[in-house]
């Protein structure tokens, strides 16, 4: 189903009775990514899994967001259909809009943040290299006769030197992401008042658990799963585990719900 929200079409799917559970992909998915996850909750909960600004089949933004962007539009969406007090499981890109609206907003009962972004990344060298090359190149095809040359050029070092999920996007979104990805929540994270679950895959690359484990120490009431042979999708690679965990982390929210 689709509703406006500031001039933007959001698509998102509704299913199940009882308390609310906003479900939140991460960058470059779409609510097909949560749907095993989707449907099990939906036995226990009303289930609200949407297709950020961007993705899947709603809108792009007007103009490059940031993170603080995204959280503003969900806010204006859980208004919109007067959600009280919903939980918030969000995975990689998804859970940095989860930390920042819990902080934020409040008005949360509990977050569910899974292989969760929020802390800045540490950059290798030749991430800064590539970063430098491609803004002295911008600032080199300004020059006359080269200029005329300039956006097919600086399309080719992008292609050379972005990462997949970059070349992947549009041009909005190319801008959306550097802004997202270079933000950093850990200044947020002591004002989640919340009891908070952190999952994450022993083997994920992008969010690895030492990002987890700032996690846990920043927020007051969060702990800490690991799952063993699972990577940035740990709740695909090992989803039998992660319901079971989420079930547990929930079991007090379904009283009188139909089993």
């Amino acid at each position: 189903m689709f509703i406006s929200i500031n001039d933007m079409n959001l698509h998102y799917k509704m299913e199940g009775e009882g308390s609310p559970i906003i479900l939140l992909h991460g960058w470059g998915a779409n609510i097909q990514a949560f749907a095993p996850v989707h449907n099990h909750l939906a036995k226990f909960h009303r289930v609200y899994t949407l297709d950020l600004p961007g993705f899947g089949e709603s809108q792009e933004p007007p103009e490059a967001w940031g993170v603080e962007d995204f959280t503003d539009f969900l806010h204006a969406f859980i208004e919109k259909l007067d959600i009280k007090n919903p939980i918030l499981m969000g995975h990689s890109n998804g859970g940095r809009i989860s930390i920042l609206y819990a902080s934020k907003y409040g008005g949360v009962k509990k977050l569910i943040l899974v292989d969760s972004a929020g802390v800045k990344p540490k950059r290798k060298p030749s991430y800064y290299f590539k970063v430098y090359f491609y803004k002295t190149c911008k600032q080199v095809l300004r020059l006359p006769i080269l200029n005329r040359y300039r956006d097919d050029i600086l399309s080719k070092i992008k292609g050379r030197v972005g990462s997949t999920d970059y070349k992947n996007a549009s041009g909005v979104m190319q801008q959306t992401m550097v802004k997202v990805v270079n933000e950093d929540l850990q200044h947020l994270m002591p004002k989640i008042s919340v009891p908070t679950l952190l999952i994450f895959g022993e083997n994920d690359t992008a969010t690895p658990v030492s990002d987890g484990k700032i996690m846990e120490r920043l927020i007051p009431d969060a702990g800490l799963v690991v799952l063993k042979n699972a990577g940035h999708f740990a709740y695909l690679d090992q989803l039998q585990q992660f319901l079971v965990i989420v079930d547990k982390f929930l079991e007090k929210d379904r009283e009188g719900s139909v089993q």
